[in-house]
């Protein structure tokens, strides 16, 4: 019936454990369609939306064909497939076709359809079934012709939700793989980009891609990158956050050490640089390594504007992201160990504010901290008609209802408000999800030592930081280890004609990113060329 492969099933089962394909990975198509029918019908024929159309090639060879109906686009296969393989080409009428030279008549001359292969393997075959594809089996032929008819609904291009921005693009990528390779060699029209796929999945067989650009990216980050991947043995990847969690090199850091971004210029900006990124099938978020802190309070628009203005607003995106870390550690250990570092009149409205508190500065600390989580995270939950009227309610009702049962003081409440505004100011979710989640020890370290624990504390975080690398790369270049070229870009953002080669913790192969002339150029002094100054001297000469 079927003629099997001289290959060891054990070592085949292991590279194919999924039970129907590791029942026909040793199998090969037979030559009667009949048998191949019965096969696949008993496989996925109980499918309702699985179709089998028999037909005769030319008129005189019995065929049959399998597709999925809601995957395929119909209108190609009526058109491109179907209708020639029924009615042959022109060229060919009259003429009769051996059953020897059935295979490449059909392929190279028949078919209308620039994506379609020969397949033998009958687990191959149904492996591109379910992935979307189109299978035609045709008497007396030991292999099917597998033609990639794959036709997802899709929701259309549009601004990424997670990154929008005033200044830049409005694309983001969508969940096809195909649409998101588009959108990036769109963006960087080079022939040394280089997309690799490979299969991850035991089950959901997800394609991801592994890009980069050949002669920038240093070709040992590319081997580790898909050494982590290939040793990754899942029965399902559903997102790109299954991946991240496998190849990151601290499993246990509350940072992030994989940048994820669904902006497709932020991508090939990154490739640029010299970084290796990673799209799945499936997912709108690609994943971008290696990756350092100073990555996470950086924008598109930092480059977009001009950079007097950007390196202004980035400091005070550093002076959030620093407030939504200490800011209620330090109250905290102000009002319990030191209040004589408050002022005298403030400190006298603060103690009168705090007279009808029941608990330590510690513990209310605490409990609108917790409270504050509670209510983003029900905001963020919620459908988006909702979402907003709660968190209006929430942050005025509940927080003035707090203050007037004596449940919390006006000081802490306004302390808490202004350390949540900070972490909204930071652009990259996962990083601050990390600075809100070690804002807890922080406060528990003050309630106990004061501001000797809120040092300790901040010592330790400054020690984990240091000690954290991802593919090898110190997690806080280039401030450590120092280098002055990188450090353009890291607490201000220096103007472009500054920054001439790639980051040098990238360990680039073309490190050369501005020509030196255009650096010198950009030394001169401007021509003026309609000074009215120089004109008005024309006309008096004329």
């Amino acid at each position: 019936m079927f003629r099997k492969r001289n290959k060891p099933k054990t070592e085949i089962i292991a590279k194919a454990p999924d039970r129907v394909f590791a029942e026909l990975c040793d199998e090969e198509v037979s030559e009667s369609i009949e048998d191949t029918i019965a096969v696949v019908n008993g496989i996925l024929g109980m499918n309702f939306d699985f179709t089998m159309r028999r037909f005769h090639v030319f008129g005189q060879y019995p065929a049959v064909m399998f597709y999925y109906s809601n995957m395929i686009d119909k209108s190609v296969v009526n058109t491109e497939i179907l209708k020639p393989l029924m009615y042959g080409p022109p060229h060919l009428e009259g003429k009769t076709i051996e059953i020897s030279q059935l295979k490449d008549v059909l392929l190279n001359e028949t078919l209308y359809h620039s994506d379609g292969k020969l397949e033998s393997q009958l687990a191959k075959a149904i492996e591109g079934l379910v992935q979307g594809n189109t299978v035609v089996a045709v008497e007396g032929l030991d292999e099917v012709f597998l033609i990639n008819t794959r036709n997802i609904e899709k929701r259309s291009v549009d601004q990424p939700a997670t990154e929008q921005v005033i200044r830049g693009p409005r694309e983001g990528f969508i969940e096809l793989l195909g649409t998101n390779i588009s959108l990036l060699r769109y963006r960087l029209q080079t022939p040394d980009l280089r997309i690799k796929t490979v299969e991850i999945g035991r089950r959901t067989k997800s394609k991801v891609a592994i890009c980069y650009i050949e002669g920038i990216t240093n070709p040992d980050l590319v081997k580790e990158v898909d050494r982590r991947l290939s040793i990754i043995e899942i029965d399902a990847v559903l997102d790109s956050g299954y991946l991240e969690q496998f190849i990151e090199d601290d499993h246990i850091s509350p940072f992030p050490q994989v940048q994820y971004t669904e902006r497709p210029d932020k991508v090939a900006a990154n490739l640029l640089e010299g970084r290796v990124t990673i799209l799945v099938d499936g997912s709108p978020l690609a994943l971008v390594v290696p990756t350092v802190f100073s990555q996470f309070y950086q924008t598109v628009e930092d480059y977009t504007e001009r950079f007097l203005l950007m390196s202004a607003i980035r400091l005070a995106r550093l002076v959030a992201l620093m407030f939504s870390l200490v800011f209620p550690s330090l109250y905290v250990a102000i009002i319990s160990f030191n209040p004589e570092l408050i002022p005298t009149e403030f400190a006298v409205a603060v103690a009168g504010a705090r007279a009808g508190v029941p608990f330590p500065a510690v513990i209310e600390v605490l409990v609108i901290e917790v409270s504050m989580e509670v209510l983003r995270e029900a905001t963020i939950r919620l459908p988006q008609q909702v979402g907003g009227a709660l968190s209006i309610v929430g942050v005025l009702v509940v927080g003035q209802a707090a203050v007037a049962a004596g449940f919390a003081s006006p000081i802490t409440v306004v302390i808490i408000a202004l350390t949540t505004i900070g972490s909204f100011a930071t652009p990259a979710y996962n990083a601050a999800l990390a600075l809100r989640l070690l804002r807890f020890p922080l406060i528990i370290l003050a309630g106990i030592f004061g501001l000797y624990g809120v040092m300790i504390g901040l010592i330790l975080i400054a020690n984990h930081l240091l000690s954290l690398k991802s593919f090898g790369v110190p997690y806080l270049s280039p401030l450590v280890p120092g280098n002055f070229k990188g450090m353009k870009d890291l607490i201000i953002r220096g103007p472009l004609w500054w920054m001439k080669t790639r980051p040098a913790f990238l360990f680039p192969g073309d490190s050369t990113r501005l020509s030196k002339e255009t650096a010198e150029e950009m030394k001169k002094p401007p021509i003026n060329v309609l000074d009215p100054m120089k004109f008005k001297k024309d006309l008096e000469e004329e």
